[in-house]
């Protein structure tokens, strides 16, 4: 028979929405972890557009076989809005990257960037605590990131991002969650950290630009880029040429799909 055995007319949707659309991996990854489950699911890719973003992912959400979405840049700000409830790291960070249908039919809402980025370092042996960190880009995954590396107490967070309000949210975030840390503003610079941290979208896709001004790194620093396409951004080009160690936001991904994935299929 001319069929394929992952899909059928029982099998429950969810989709990723962003835009741009082709650098996600949540359709292959979060798919498999689903057939793992032997759960009849799948993820698709959706591509809207930002101007049709209230007009068209509401419309999405009244499709019966809908089980949940998953949010990508730039609308994991955006996408609070359609949330009923928040789960606890959403209602800290003020975005989600997931909302799923609960039973009574309303929607609930929750992030797990950040605890996909701590796990991607737990994974590594790579303890945050006490360490000098630079974060840059406090956007939906970046604030998640931030709450999240904050919980593992780390000496130093200097955190860069063009909105000076969001910035000072987080920065007032980190003071409450981590009050012995230290909490700096500015251009990102990497000669006093530990860790370097990209949260922002500089260097995804085609996109041949480095997240902050440096020609060379320390080869003793940990790079770290949210980005999942390419797997080599250009910041992570030049920390492997600096002999930096890394790591790559498909681990941050593989970090946090088991959790996701428990969130949207069980009760």
């Amino acid at each position: 028979m001319h069929q394929v055995n992952f899909i059928n007319g029982k099998t429950r949707v969810f989709g990723i929405v962003g835009d741009p659309i082709e650098q996600v991996r949540s359709p292959e990854m979060v798919t498999w972890e689903f057939h793992q489950r032997q759960h009849n699911a799948v993820v698709i890719p959706i591509h809207v557009a930002r101007e049709d973003f209230d007009d068209v992912v509401p419309d999405i959400m009244r499709m019966r076989n809908l089980d949940g979405l998953i949010f990508t840049i730039p609308f994991k700000v955006k996408a609070i809005e359609l949330a009923k409830t928040l789960g606890p790291q959403a209602s800290l960070v003020g975005a989600i990257n997931a909302i799923k249908r609960q039973s009574n039919g309303e929607w609930c809402g929750e992030i797990f960037d950040g605890l996909g980025c701590v796990e991607a370092f737990k994974r590594r042996g790579i303890a945050l605590k006490d360490k000098r960190i630079q974060l840059i880009g406090l956007g939906g995954a970046g604030s998640a990131i931030c709450v999240a590396v904050a919980q593992e107490h780390p000496s130093l967070m200097r955190l860069f991002d063009l909105n000076e309000q969001r910035t000072q949210q987080m920065v007032q975030w980190v003071r409450q969650i981590s009050p012995k840390t230290i909490v700096e503003v500015g251009l990102p610079r990497c000669d006093d950290i530990d860790v370097l941290m990209n949260a922002s979208p500089v260097g995804m896709l085609s996109d041949a630009r480095l997240p902050l001004a440096a020609e060379k790194l320390d080869k003793n620093l940990v790079v770290f880029d949210a980005i999942v396409m390419p797997e080599n951004t250009p910041l992570l080009t030049l920390a492997q040429d600096c002999g930096c160690e890394l790591v790559r936001g498909r681990e941050m991904m593989l970090g946090q799909i088991s959790r996701l994935v428990d969130y949207f299929i069980l009760p």
